[in-house]
C-alpha cells in the first residue's frame, strides 16, 4: 500500500474545499495516536479523523462515531487550549511531501489574533501529529521524539520544526526540464529507485506505474536506457504531474481475494488485469474503506490462525499417507505376474523335475517363453500354490489401499474446501459457522467446557442483470443448503472445475436462462473459489437434478457425470446483493 504524495495531494484538495473557513468546534483523542476534529462550516459539521498509527497511518473525513476517553490526554488538552474554536484558514502540502499542514487562526490569551499550525506527517512508522506556533517552534506533539530515539530530528516542546531529508529530493510539481529529468534517471541504481528516491511524494508503486506506462523495465539501470525510452518516461512523468496539478484524481482500491492489496488516487494500469478494482468518489471514502477492510481481513486472519494450522497439519499428514500408499501400491503391481506364474506352473507341473530351482515354460498369454524361479524343497504344485498365495495377499492389499486412498483423497479435498471457506470469510460469524462444521465432521474435537454456539447464517443472495436469483454457499454447510434445499431439479448449479469452490445456484423459475445470467453465475463461482486470483477459470455447470451426494461423503461433496463448461474471468459482476434470504 502506498499513502504517497499523490494521495495526500487529493486529500489536501478535498480538505481545502470542505474545511477552509470552518471553525474547530470539538477536539478529541479517541486513540493514543489519533485525533478527531469536528469542524463547523457553512453547510454544517464535519468530522476529520487523523491517525498516525505506525502500521495504518491515514486521514479522512468520516461519519463514524468514536469514543473518547473520560480524561483527555495532554496533547488533546494542549490543542483545546490553543485552537478550540479556531478558524482553519489554509490547508497545504509542503513540497509534495506526505505531510498535511493545517493553518489555524485563533484568539490568544490577550484576545489578539494568532496563528498556529497542526502538521500531520504520514510517513509509516515515523508518522506524527505536530503542533507548532507561527515561528516554527514545536508546542507539542502526539508522539515525542527525543535524542535517544532519533539523532536526525527531535520533536519535543520548544524544539524547531523541520522536515528531515527534504533538501535531498526534488518537488515533482516544480518545473523540471527533460534534461534534468534524464540526468536523475541515468544516475540511479534502477529506473524505479531513481524515481522514488529523487522526487518527493513518489512511492515505488507510482514509480513502477510510470515505467509500465512508458513500456520500460523498472528494474534496469537508468544508464542503459536509450534516448527514446527516456523521452517516453519523461512524457508519462509530465502527464502524471499535470493530472495532479489540475486535481484529476481517480481513487481506487485493488483487491486480491478478500484482501485489499493497494490503493491509489490515479489509475494503475499495471494492476487492472490482475486485481478486482473498486472506484470511489474521493480519497476519504477510499481510505476509510481500505483500512476498514484491511482491519477486517487482518482480524479474520488472526482469529482463523488456529484453524488454518490444524487443517494444514491434516493436509500434511494426508499427503504423507498418500505418498506411502503410492509406494505400497507400486509393490502390488507384481501381483498379476505372480498369478500368471501360478497358472503356468499348474499347467506345466507334469514337465517340471522335482527339486529344480527354476524352470522355463511357454507362456500361452504372451506367446513367449518365461523363466519362473522355484523353491527346490517344494513340489511344482506347491510352488504354484505359493505364487497364488502371494497374488491373493497383494490383491487384498491393493483393494484395501484403493479404499484407504480414496478416503484420504476425499478428506484432503474436503479440507481444501474448508480452507477456501476460511479464505473468503468476512466476519467472525463466518468463522464460527466453519468451526461448527469442523466439529460435526470430527476434524476438531469440541471441548466439553465450551459453550460456543454458531448462529445459522444465510447464503449470499445476488440478483442477476436479468432478474434471476443467485445463491452462493460460503461454506460446506451452506453449500448443501443451496444445492439440496434452495435449488430445484431444474435450477442450474455452477462450480469451479476440479478446484475447491462454493456451490452457486441460479433459480430458473421455469424459464430459459439468458446467456448473460449464465456468464454472471459462472463469474461468481470463479470468484468464490480457490482460483479467484487466476486470469481465467473453467467453470462447470449442470442442472441441479444431475447432482448426486454419495452416502457417507463429507458435507459439500457432490458428484455429477454430465455437464457443460465455460471459461470466465473470476471477478464479481456488478450485481445487487440481497440479504433477505434467511435459514428456516
Amino acid at each position: 500500500m502506498a499513502l504517497d504524495g499523490i494521495v495526500i495531494s487529493e486529500l489536501v484538495s478535498e480538505f481545502r474545499e470542505q474545511f477552509t473557513g470552518g471553525r474547530v468546534t470539538k477536539i478529541a483523542q479517541p486513540e493514543k495516536d489519533a485525533l478527531l476534529l469536528t469542524v463547523k462550516g457553512n453547510d454544517g459539521n464535519r468530522k476529520l479523523f487523523l491517525s498516525v498509527n505506525p502500521s495504518l497511518p491515514y486521514v479522512c473525513i468520516t461519519e463514524k462515531k468514536y469514543t473518547a476517553p473520560l480524561t483527555a490526554p495532554t496533547f488533546c488538552m494542549s490543542l483545546r487550549k490553543h485552537i478550540a474554536n479556531g478558524r482553519i484558514t489554509d490547508i497545504t502540502q509542503p513540497g509534495f511531501e506526505r505531510i498535511i499542514r493545517f493553518e489555524i487562526e485563533h484568539l490568544d490569551e490577550l484576545s489578539d489574533m494568532s496563528k498556529k499550525y497542526l502538521i500531520v506527517e504520514l510517513m509509516g512508522k515515523h508518522s506524527n501529529i505536530i503542533f507548532t506556533d507561527d515561528g516554527g517552534k514545536v508546542i507539542d506533539a502526539i508522539k515525542h521524539v527525543g535524542p535517544a530515539t532519533s539523532s536526525v530530528r527531535m520533536v519535543l516542546p520548544g524544539s524547531r520544526y523541520f522536515v528531515a531529508g527534504q533538501s535531498e529530493k526534488k518537488d515533482p510539481t516544480a518545473v523540471i526540464s527533460e534534461e534534468e529529468f534524464n540526468d536523475i534517471i541515468r544516475g540511479g541504481e534502477s529506473v524505479c529507485k531513481a524515481i522514488y528516491l529523487s522526487f518527493t511524494g513518489f512511492s515505488p508503486l507510482i514509480a513502477n506505474e510510470l515505467c509500465y506506462r512508458a513500456t520500460i523495465d523498472s528494474d534496469v539501470p537508468g544508464k542503459t536506457l536509450v534516448d527514446a525510452e527516456l523521452h517516453r518516461l519523461f512524457i508519462q512523468f509530465e502527464r502524471l504531474m499535470e493530472q495532479v496539478k489540475v486535481h484529476d484524481y481517480k481513487p481506487v482500491i485493488f483487491t486480491t481475494g478478500s484482501k485489499p492489496s493497494e490503493f491509489s488516487s490515479v489509475e494503475l494500469t499495471s494492476y487492472r488485469k490482475k486485481y478486482k478494482v473498486d472506484e470511489f468518489e474521493n480519497a476519504s471514502v477510499m481510505l476509510e474503506k481500505y483500512y476498514y477492510d484491511l482491519n477486517v481481513y487482518t482480524r479474520i486472519r488472526s482469529k482463523s490462525t488456529d484453524m488454518r494450522k490444524l487443517l494444514t497439519q491434516i493436509v500434511d499428514r494426508d499427503n504423507k499417507k498418500l505418498l506411502l500408499m503410492k509406494k505400497q501400491l507400486s509393490d502390488t503391481e507384481k501381483m498379476d505376474k505372480y498369478k500368471n506364474y501360478g497358472e503356468l506352473l499348474k499347467a506345466y507341473a507334469y514337465m517340471i523335475e522335482p527339486g529344480a530351482a527354476r524352470c522355463e515354460v511357454y507362456d500361452y498369454n504372451t506367446g513367449e517363453n518365461v523363466e519362473i524361479p522355484l523353491k527346490p524343497e517344494l513340489s511344482p504344485i506347491d510352488n504354484s500354490n505359493a505364487y497364488f498365495k502371494r497374488y491373493n495377499k497383494l490383491k487384498r492389499t491393493a483393494l484395501a489401499l484403493d479404499v484407504q486412498k480414496a478416503e484420504v483423497e476425499q478428506e484432503t479435498d474436503y479440507v481444501a474446501s474448508v480452507l477456501m471457506s476460511i479464505d473468503i470469510a468476512q466476519t467472525e460469524e463466518d468463522l464460527n459457522s466453519i468451526k461448527q462444521e469442523l466439529y460435526e465432521s470430527g476434524l476438531i474435537r469440541k471441548k466439553s467446557s465450551t459453550k460456543e454456539k454458531s448462529k445459522a447464517q444465510a447464503p449470499l443472495h445476488f440478483v442477476s442483470s436479468d432478474g434471476f436469483d443467485i445463491y452462493v454457499g460460503r461454506n460446506n454447510i451452506q453449500n448443501e443448503e443451496v444445492s439440496f434445499k434452495i435449488a430445484g431439479n431444474n435450477d442450474y448449479w455452477f462450480h469451479a472445475k476440479k478446484i475447491p469452490g462454493c456451490h452457486v445456484i441460479v433459480k430458473t423459475t421455469g424459464k430459459e436462462l439468458p446467456d448473460r445470467t449464465f456468464e454472471e453465475a459462472a463469474m461468481i463461482a470463479g470468484y468464490y473459489s480457490s482460483g479467484r486470483d487466476e486470469g481465467k477459470l473453467e467453470i462447470d455447470y449442470v442442472k441441479r437434478g444431475e447432482l448426486k451426494k454419495p452416502p457417507g461423503s463429507p458435507r459439500g461433496y457432490v458428484i455429477y457425470h454430465t455437464n457443460y463448461s465455460m471459461v470466465v474471468e473470476p471477478v464479481m459482476p456488478a450485481l445487487l446483493l440481497d440479504k433477505s434470504y434467511t435459514l428456516g
